[in-house]
């Protein structure tokens, strides 16, 4: 079949969906020998056997939201109603998780056989109580079941590292996690592997932290041994109140992240660095120095001790203004 005809038979019949299963593709008028071309041609993409995506459809979203997908896709083809868990729970609750892998967890009454599961999914054995279970209403066919916001920390807390799991903390804690039920996990004896590790991510999670950036710098700069930092420092300057990612007051020295959402998804990027840079400018000039830090330079952990401390140091009148012009409100310098 010719790549015009094949693209053309497949666009005709595709059904009100991102997401579709061979059942509903066969509903269509779409053979298996139809969806074998189209995937062997680009056209198509398996997302795990029996669901498919669109490959137009697939490469415009967003990363978070292609995991989001695998889990839909797993969702449309299991038979018995899945609990999700662990990173995928955390996606379904509006978590980010950050460098999990795109695997689906699930868990599961009994020690399932990994290889029975499908090479996309991560099951875990474990007995799950009904106040660890919620449903979901997703804007798919049917219902999600995935463990609570509390036991799904609990379990990330138990297999991830502490900066991952952290992340997936802040963010739990931001989305009205209860911090008694998570204590209540601690202390009730109920975890019997990865308990140490629990309680080391309740004690460093802090739901100021307002992005998966600010609380990989807020973990770095305890691994750096630079204590003292308020989050989320309001100070005021001439042209209103300014609030800094982390701020030393004494040292009158505030860190930012700078991640790209902070200046590309919320308002036109000219208008919303030319008033950031109005604001830093007021700050420096009210005896302030502003260190900024982009993603890159969390994996360069020298580089952000190296220019932290020096500001730390550095006395108020030695300070400089950054030879950094004023953006005007059409993006040149002004």
């Amino acid at each position: 079949m010719q790549r015009r005809k094949l693209d053309a038979l497949i666009a005709t019949h595709w059904p009100d969906t991102v997401i579709a299963t061979t059942t509903d593709l066969a509903v269509k008028g779409l053979s298996d020998r139809v969806l074998t071309l189209g995937v062997r041609s680009g056209t198509l993409i398996r997302l795990r056997r029996g669901a498919y995506i669109r490959t137009r459809d697939w490469r415009q979203q967003k990363p978070w939201e292609q995991e989001l997908l695998r889990i839909q896709a797993h969702h449309s083809n299991v038979s018995r109603r899945s609990v999700y868990s662990h990173a995928s729970a955390a996606r379904l609750h509006g978590c980010s998780p950050w460098d999990v892998g795109s695997s689906v967890h699930v868990t599961m009454p009994f020690s399932p056989a990994q290889a029975s599961s499908g090479g996309d999914v991560t099951a875990h054995g474990g007995l799950l109580e009904p106040s660890e279970m919620v449903e979901l209403q997703a804007s798919w066919p049917r219902p999600v079941r995935v463990t609570s916001l509390e036991r799904t920390l609990v379990d990330c807390a138990r297999t991830m590292d502490l900066e991952r799991a952290v992340i997936i903390a802040d963010q739990a804690l931001r989305r009205g996690a209860n911090q008694l039920l998570l204590q209540a996990y601690v202390d009730s004896g109920r975890i019997t592997r990865g308990v140490r590790r629990v309680r080391r991510v309740l004690e460093a999670m802090d739901a100021r932290s307002e992005s998966v950036g600010e609380t990989r710098t807020r973990i770095l700069l305890n691994r750096l041994g630079i204590r003292g930092a308020v989050l989320q420092l309001d100070v005021d300057t001439p042209l209103g109140r300014y609030r800094g990612d982390f701020g030393w007051k004494d040292q009158r020295v505030i860190l930012e992240f700078d991640g790209r959402a902070k200046y590309f998804e919320y308002a036109p990027t000219n208008e919303v660095i030319f008033n950031e840079r109005r604001r830093e400018k007021a700050l420096v000039d009210s005896g302030w120095e502003v260190v900024r830090i982009e993603w890159e330079q969390l994996s360069r952990p020298w580089e952000v001790e190296r220019r932290l401390k020096a500001a730390l140091e550095r006395k108020p009148y030695e300070r400089r203004k950054p030879a950094v012009p004023l953006l005007g409100s059409n993006g040149t310098a002004g």
